[in-house]
C-alpha cells in the first residue's frame, strides 16, 4: 500500500530509473480502488504524487464529476470524484480517501479515490482493448490487463475524461498544405477523443490519411503497406509520409513500434511523431531514445499542425 502520510512521495522517487522501460513494451500501473470491486490503474508517468484527500473549495457552476479547487505550492487544481465521473453510485467522503495530483496534456488535476494500492509492471501485449459489454465504466476505459494474482485491472482513459469533464480542445483556422492531397500521413491512438482531433486537424491540413487504434495493428498495417509497395514497384513514400504514433498503447507501445519502424530500411526517411499526453522531460527523451524525428505533447492542433507542415512539405518536394 502506497505511504500516504509522505504525500506519496516514494511513489515517482524512480521515475528516472523508469525510462529504462523505453523499448522494452513494458509499463508500470498505479494500481487503485473506487470503493468497488474493480481494479483501477493509471499509467506512473502520469502521476506527481498521491496524498491523503485535502481541503476542498467548492466552487458555484462546476462540471459534473468535479467537487471543487485546492491550492497546491501555488498553483489551483481542479479535484474531481472519479466516483462520480464514472458514475458508479458510491461516494467517496472528501475527508478518509486518497489524491492522485496527475499531470497530462498540459493539465494537473486532482482524482480522488477511495484507496491507492500499489505500482505493477506489466508487458503491453498482455494490455488489451476493453469488451464495453464487461464494464459499467466502458467509455471511460482505454485498455484491460490481468495481473498475476488473476484480478483484472482497467486502465483509465485520462483524456477522454479530461476531454468530458471540461471540453473537447478546439481546432481553430488552419492553412492547408500545399499539394495536401498528394500526402498521406498514418497516424495511430488508442484513444477515441485523441483520434477525432487528431483527424480534424488532418482534414484542416487537406491531406490525406489513415489510421490504427493500436500498436500491434499499425505495425501489422504498416509492413502490409510497404509489402505491397514492394511487389508493385511504387514507392513507399507514395503511400506514406509521416508516421505519427502515441506512446501508451495497448498490444505493443509507440517506443517499441517507433524502433520497429526506424529498424527497417524500407521506411528509411519517413519521420516518426511522437504525439502523446505523457509531456515530461524525461518522455521527450524516451522518444529521442528510440528515434522519434518530433514529440509533440496532446493536444494542441495548432502545435501539431505546425509539427506535421515542414515534414510533409519535405516530402511534397522530395
Amino acid at each position: 500500500m502506497i505511504n500516504l502520510d509522505n504525500q506519496g512521495s516514494d511513489l515517482l522517487e524512480a521515475v528516472d530509473g523508469r525510462t529504462t522501460l523505453v523499448g522494452s513494451n513494458r509499463m508500470e500501473l498505479l494500481l487503485f480502488s473506487l470503493g468497488t470491486d474493480e481494479c483501477f490503474g493509471i499509467n506512473v508517468f502520469k502521476v506527481r504524487e498521491v496524498s491523503r484527500t485535502p481541503f476542498i473549495t467548492r466552487t458555484p457552476n462546476m462540471p459534473a464529476g468535479m467537487e471543487g479547487l485546492i491550492s497546491l505550492r501555488g498553483n489551483v487544481i481542479p479535484v474531481l470524484s472519479l466516483n462520480k465521473v464514472l458514475s458508479l453510485g458510491l461516494d467517496v467522503p472528501l475527508r478518509g480517501g486518497a489524491m492522485m495530483v496527475t499531470e497530462y496534456s498540459k493539465h494537473t488535476l486532482g482524482f480522488l479515490v477511495h484507496e491507492v494500492d500499489r505500482i505493477v509492471r506489466v508487458d503491453w501485449d498482455k494490455v488489451h482493448a476493453p469488451d464495453n459489454l464487461a464494464t459499467g465504466v466502458g467509455g471511460y476505459i482505454t485498455a484491460i490487463t490481468r495481473l498475476d494474482d488473476g484480478r483484472l485491472v482497467s486502465i483509465l482513459d485520462v483524456e477522454t475524461i479530461l476531454a468530458n469533464t471540461f471540453g473537447e480542445a478546439l481546432v481553430g483556422n488552419i492553412a492547408p498544405v500545399a499539394n495536401g492531397h498528394e500526402l498521406n500521413v498514418f497516424f495511430v491512438d488508442d484513444s477515441s477523443v485523441a483520434r477525432r482531433k487528431i483527424t480534424e486537424v488532418l482534414d484542416r491540413m487537406g491531406v490525406r490519411h489513415k489510421h490504427a487504434q493500436n500498436g500491434l495493428e499499425a505495425w501489422t498495417r504498416l509492413q502490409s503497406i510497404a509489402s505491397h509497395a514492394e511487389m508493385t514497384g511504387r514507392n513507399l513514400t507514395d503511400d506514406v509520409d509521416v508516421i505519427m504514433v502515441d506512446a501508451e498503447m495497448p498490444e505493443m507501445d509507440g517506443y517499441v513500434l517507433t524502433r520497429n519502424i526506424k529498424s527497417d530500411p524500407r521506411f528509411a526517411g519517413i519521420p516518426v511523431v511522437m504525439h502523446s499526453s505523457l509531456s515530461s522531460e524525461a518522455n521527450r527523451a524516451m522518444g529521442r531514445r528510440v528515434g522519434v524525428d518530433s514529440y509533440v505533447a496532446k493536444f494542441d492542433a495548432d502545435v501539431l499542425a505546425e509539427t506535421l507542415r515542414p515534414l510533409l512539405q519535405r516530402a511534397g518536394q522530395a
